[in-house]
């Protein structure tokens, strides 16, 4: 029976796709696994007994990821499973700022008690809520995973001229990217072109702060900056300059603070962009079925700290085995195993970055003091027989 904790309230489809050797629920104790969706855990004490944490969602930020890896824990997430909602997100924002929709809304809402005149007062005073369209306006998606990629092809379909940055673009991305995108030569080149910029590229100590003034003095003036990534990718100080000067006519955002929510020209959306029934199902069932996978099997995908390894079963038993990326490790593993008349049967080992991952399926099954001394090797991180 695996355990699974459950931070925050995970959609109801996604909690089916566990079988019933499976149990879970809020604060259950020795959990195997974890599901969360924006619950900060940065602060947390993790059990002993975690082996791996599902992010219900595509950021990490509320996930000590260093920590885990340290640890030997497989954080996953689930990169597109909400990204047609924010998407649809995205093209709202754009509209939103091209017809003055949110001022105009609130003149409408001011002309309650006016009676019979309102018909009249509207069409008389309409004229300040005059806006532009989208056809044919310049946009550039800087990101081109499962969201920016889903955001130029339907802006493109909207008549818009499509401008793409992405210097990391993934294969599978590419061949999802309408052959009409125009690729950027640069992220300046791409700000002074585009009349709409929208944000797609994850938070890090590089992106961190990297719209800031140095951006601003290049983009084309009157621009519409849009951010449904993450908050601090735009500075601020930098922002609200930039939008009191003219520099951008405006600034729409899933991410607002108090900072935001009362400068002007600023459309501040609560974090809305996969807060949708589908993206919430979405999100959760590829959850399950990640955190399934490795629980059962070893296999990974779709991990950030841990490089993705999956591998048919084969033998009588299976081994998992996570060490740092040092040379001579697995060398050092299959000694053991040898020593031990240990038959490999078949066997994968994957890296990313400073961590390696292995999964031996071998003939017959190892003691328990026989994985104990695996466990002693230096550089091992930690072991797991399946």
């Amino acid at each position: 029976m695996f355990k699974i904790d459950l931070l925050n309230n995970i959609s109801e489809k996604g909690l089916n796709v566990f079988t019933d050797n499976y149990e879970y629920k809020a604060g259950i104790s020795d959990p195997d696994g974890i599901m969360v969706r924006s619950k900060e855990m940065k602060d947390m004490t993790l059990p002993s007994s975690v082996k791996a944490i599902a992010r219900a969602g595509a950021g990490v930020n509320n996930i000590p990821v260093d920590k885990c890896s340290e640890k030997g824990i497989v954080v996953f997430n689930t990169p597109g499973a909400n990204a047609n909602g924010v998407k649809e997100l995205v093209i709202l924002g754009m509209l939103l700022a091209s017809r003055n929709v949110v001022g105009a809304l609130s003149w409408c809402k001011g002309l309650v008690g006016e009676g019979d005149k309102v018909p009249d007062l509207i069409e008389k005073g309409k004229s300040k809520f005059a806006g532009t369209e989208l056809l044919g306006k310049k946009l550039g998606v800087v990101g081109l995973g499962a969201i920016g990629t889903m955001v130029a092809n339907t802006a493109e379909a909207l008549g818009m001229e499509v401008y793409g940055y992405d210097p990391f673009l993934s294969i599978e991305a590419a061949w999802r990217l309408s052959r009409n995108t125009k690729k950027a030569p640069s992220l300046e080149k791409l700000l002074a072109e585009c009349d709409y910029i929208t944000l797609h590229v994850p938070l890090n100590k590089d992106t961190r702060g990297s719209i800031n003034a140095e951006k601003f003095a290049v983009i084309k003036k009157g621009a519409v900056l849009l951010n449904f990534a993450r908050r601090e990718l735009v500075n601020t100080a930098d922002l609200q300059k930039a939008l009191a000067d003219g520099t951008l006519s405006s600034y729409v955002t899933d991410f607002p603070d108090e900072e935001l929510i009362k400068t002007d020209k600023v459309i501040a959306i609560p974090h809305l962009g996969a807060s949708t029934e589908e993206s919430e199902e979405n999100c959760a069932i590829m959850a399950a079925m990640e955190l399934m996978d490795y629980l059962e099997n070893g296999n990974i995908k779709n991990s950030v700290n841990f490089p993705d390894c999956a591998l048919d079963r084969s033998g009588a038993q299976r081994m998992t085995i996570s060490n740092k990326n040092e040379p001579g490790m697995i060398e050092k593993i299959t000694h053991i195993l040898a020593e031990n008349k240990i038959n490999i049967a078949d066997m994968i080992n994957k890296s990313k970055g400073g961590i390696a991952y292995n999964i031996i399926d071998i003939d017959g099954s190892v003691t328990d003091d026989q994985i104990k001394k695996i466990e002693s090797a230096e550089g091992i991180i930690s072991v797991r027989v399946i």
